[in-house]
């Protein structure tokens, strides 16, 4: 009797260790892999990021948005969200508001605040209405501006479809 109940209790610190690290992994922290160079140098191909999935909202369970907000993205910090089917990682550069500028003098760019990012002509052309960032929304670009398949190419990104945001390699 008393060896059924020990195992019954190994049993049931199992179940509850597994249940555990799913909960953490689908809702609270996550290690996922890089692949590509859109983010070189800050992060390059097959580096492990960790993700705090907590940090703008409780993300629906298996789904690709965010049901309950509580934070929004700054310039500058480091997201993951979903864009064709895939789990990205971008840098926010710009949120809802921030004024966007563009030239052409020295081939096009688009000017933020003293950022100066690099467009190609079809993202010039793409991107030449817009001269804001819609509320709700963010610009997210690629660190490695010539490789990144971002904002610039296939628009903003809502808030709502952040993920999460990299906490470190």
């Amino acid at each position: 009797m008393k060896k059924e109940s020990s195992f019954l209790s190994v049993c049931k610190y199992i179940v509850i260790g597994v249940l555990s690290g799913f909960f953490l992994k689908f809702f609270v922290i996550d290690v996922l892999h890089i692949y590509g160079t859109s983010m070189e140098p800050a992060f390059t191909n097959e580096d492990k990021i960790l993700v705090n999935k907590l940090a703008y909202g409780l993300n629906v369970p298996f789904g690709d948005k965010i049901c309950i907000k509580w934070a929004s993205p700054k310039p500058g910090d480091v997201i993951i969200y979903m864009y064709d089917n895939k789990i990205v990682i971008k840098r926010c550069v710009a949120t809802g508001g921030t004024a966007l500028e563009y030239s052409y003098s020295s081939g096009y760019n688009l000017i933020i605040g003293d950022k100066n990012i690099p467009l190609t002509e079809l993202q010039y052309h793409r991107m030449k209405e817009s001269l804001c960032v819609p509320q709700g929304m963010i610009l997210a670009v690629g660190d490695n501006y010539s490789e990144s398949i971002d904002s610039r190419t296939y628009g903003f990104v809502p808030e709502e479809n952040i993920l999460g945001k990299v906490i470190c390699r």
